[in-house]
This record gives C-alpha cells, structure tokens and sequence, in this order.
C-alpha cells in the first residue's frame, strides 16, 4: 500500500483508521463533507506532512475520483444516517464503487454484523450462512452483494466486518458512543438494550491495527474478515469502568423496545434501533479464528485500559473547546 484515500474519515472507524495509516508513515488522502472537521482532525494528529485533505460528496463519484489520483487503495468508511440506511446505503456505495472502479482501486469496505441474522453466543465464522431477518440485515446483506459484484472489473474488493465498538474515535453513531460522552461529562445518560448480558466489543485502534494490516495483504481481497473484539462484557461493567474513570457517578438508563419507541417519537434513529435489539438479548460472537491463522495475533486492549482511555480522551477534548 502507497497511498490510501479514507472517505468517511471524520467518522469513528475512518478516523481511527487514519490515524493507524498516518502512524505508520502512509501517504494518505482524508476524504469527508465538512472541511472543518477534517482540519480539525488534521490538527489533532499534528498536521502530518504525509496527510491531504479532500472535502467532497461520497455520493458523488467524480468527486472520489478527483480526490483519489495517486492512491491505491480505498478505506470505504462512509456511512448513512441509521433511519435512512435502507434507501440509501446502496447509492452511497455504488458511487464510491464506480469511482474506485475507474480509478482501478482496491476497496476495504467497513461493514457490520447484521446480515448474519440471529445466532447466539457462539463464535461465528466468514463462512457461517448470512440469513437475515431484519430490514436492516436484508439492506446490509445487498450491500456486500453489490460490493462483490462483477461489474466492477477495475476494483478489488475485501469486506471487514466489525460488532459494536468504543473508542477516542468513535461518536454517537455507536451504539455506546452517546453514553460514553455523558459519563465523561458527568451527566445522566442512556443505554441501549440490555444491560446485564454480555456482548461483543473492539476497541477501534485495535480495530483499525487489523483493518490496515489486512489492506496491505494482496490475497485479503475478494472476501470477508472478521474484526473481533477484546472479549465480551455486560453493560453494567462498561458503565462501572467509566464512571471510574471520569469521577462521576449520575445514572444510567437501559433503553428497551418501549423506551426506543418513545424516543423515536422525537429522534428518528431511535426507533429504527428497535429491530436490532435481539443482538442485545442473544450477541453474536465473531471468531478470529482466520485472522490468527492467515494474518497473525489479534490486538486486543482490555476493556479496563479502553475504556479509560475512551473517558479521558473525551474530557480531554471537552476541556480544549471550552
């Protein structure tokens, strides 16, 4: 890999992948919406002289195309509004597609775990039958259908599929993102889904160690890679870990269908949360299992270290804009 081009770099996993890039001294291309947010970044990580900025409009592939001249590989980490995803995720990728297609570009798309449809507490692997039950699952599924497809002779394509994550990166896109803020703010917050089983995370640096090495590798591509977390911890100890370390303790609410229901009464993204709350009663487990054999060890940051440093990188971001 020479030069990468990350759209959607502003977001949680294509920050944290920008930041794995720029330290290990990679030519990189930061791709997003809102130039403020991208020099904003570029700041945060000391204005790297191996970093160009591109502001521009994923679902526009002439601007992709414009933005990506010398690059050879692609970090697909453009995402939609969680209560638009249906009708726009496949336009979003059809144009990042068609760009990298004409630029003859390898593409790492960042994709989740939906398709999968139900399957508890047991380790999943790339080859487990994707048979999904929810919109969301059947629109994610479509997804990696038309990633794979064959008119995009110029590209290569690798799926990297991740389950929940937290990180300094990570926003209120994330299911825990919201309620790691309010804790590092010593407010009251909120949590979705049960609190009391435990579920699957990555902490995204470790994340993104995975997704970068799996770039550099010519054979990855043309399939999916499982991103496995640090193990699996209840919402109870999450909340325990961060209260420890922002110093505060102000309540936390579980969210369940019924509160859901209400709130996305006034939040849109709320309700469409609804059908996805089986994987709050019965996780689905990613094994690494191909990683370990093909690539190498997994980095896996314990939940106590993670978590911490998620907390003090909030407060300390909060203490710079005040």
């Amino acid at each position: 890999m020479k030069k990468a081009i990350v759209v959607g770099a502003t977001g949680g996993t294509g920050a944290a992948i920008l930041e794995e890039l720029i330290n290990r001294g990679i030519e990189t291309i930061a791709f997003g919406r809102s130039r403020q947010k991208l020099e904003q970044m570029a700041s945060e990580l000391g204005n790297p002289v191996h970093l160009s900025l591109a502001v521009g409009d994923a679902f526009r592939s002439k601007d992709i195309v414009a933005a990506s001249e010398g690059a050879d590989v692609l970090f697909h980490c453009a995402n939609v509004p969680y209560h638009e995803m249906v009708n726009k995720l496949i336009p979003l990728g059809e144009a990042i597609m068609e760009a990298a297609n004409k630029r003859g570009l390898k593409v790492v798309a960042v994709d989740g775990i939906y398709p999968y449809g139900r399957k508890q507490m047991e380790s999943v692997t790339e080859e487990h039958p994707k048979q999904p039950h929810t919109k969301k699952g059947k629109i994610r599924l479509a997804f990696e259908q038309m990633l794979f497809s064959s008119r995009w002779n110029h590209a290569r394509t690798m799926i990297v599929r991740l389950p929940d994550y937290y990180g300094p990166t990570a926003n209120q896109a994330s299911y825990l993102g919201s309620t790691l803020e309010a804790i590092a703010a010593g407010k009251p917050g909120l949590f979705i889904g049960n609190m009391h089983v435990p579920r699957e995370f990555v902490y995204l640096p470790d994340a993104a160690k995975m997704i970068v090495e799996l770039a550099s590798r010519e054979f990855a591509y043309g399939q999916n890679w499982h991103i496995p977390g640090g193990g699996i911890i209840s919402g109870r100890d999450i909340v325990r870990i961060a209260q420890k370390a922002s110093g505060t303790v102000k309540p936390v609410i579980p969210l369940g269908k019924i509160g859901l229901s209400l709130l996305g009464m006034f939040v849109p993204v709320m309700k469409e949360v609804v059908e996805m709350l089986y994987l709050t009663e019965k996780p689905l487990i990613l094994s690494g299992e191909k990683y370990k054999r093909l690539i190498g060890p997994i980095p896996a940051t314990n939940f106590e270290e993670g978590i911490t440093a998620t907390i003090q990188h909030l407060q300390n971001r909060t203490s710079r804009t005040k």
